[in-house]
């Protein structure tokens, strides 16, 4: 008996499999994310918290909005993300006094502490992950990705309303 639904062939399968940009990001992404958390995990930190404290690693405070652009995050879970943060007592979260509805990112003495720590054990794992690479492929890969967010800010969706 015939099956009453589409079915995709498996030859579709394959070349998704191999062509698929998404997926190939995807996998990556975790992979090298996986690499940095292991070399993160003594001091108790993830990449992803490394990203979110080093982009605030500025002269004065980040508004809410503008970090969660430039991390590609929405601002419901960057504030899931910063409270976690702000409970260890690394980041301290004001009210913006220019706009009471928006917030100001601010890194304690313990979160600069923290980053100081960080920073080596980031550059290491860097150049280990830079040097498996072709001598040029980490700035053409970082070129083409920049490319790549660049144009789907253009064509915003509702999935990617707004970037920075």
């Amino acid at each position: 008996m015939m099956p009453t639904f589409p079915e995709v062939p498996f030859a579709t399968t394959l070349f998704i499999r191999d062509h698929c940009l998404c997926l190939h990001l995807q996998r990556a992404t975790r992979i090298v994310a996986r690499r940095f958390d292991d070399a993160l995990r003594p001091l108790d930190l993830t990449n992803g918290q490394f990203s979110l404290l080093i982009s605030l690693n500025r002269p004065g405070p980040a508004r809410l909005g503008s970090v969660a652009d430039l991390l590609g995050m929405d601002r419901t879970t960057l504030t899931a993300a910063l409270k976690a943060l702000e409970r260890r007592g690394l980041v301290r979260i004001a009210i913006d006094p220019e706009d009471r509805r928006g917030r100001l990112l601010t890194l304690t003495r313990a979160g600069k502490v923290l980053i100081a720590k960080a920073v080596p054990i980031w550059k290491d794992t860097h150049g280990d992950i830079e040097a498996e690479l072709r001598k040029e492929a980490p700035d053409l890969l970082r070129g083409d990705l920049l490319a790549l967010a660049k144009t789907v800010c253009e064509r915003p969706t509702a999935a990617t309303p707004r970037c920075a």
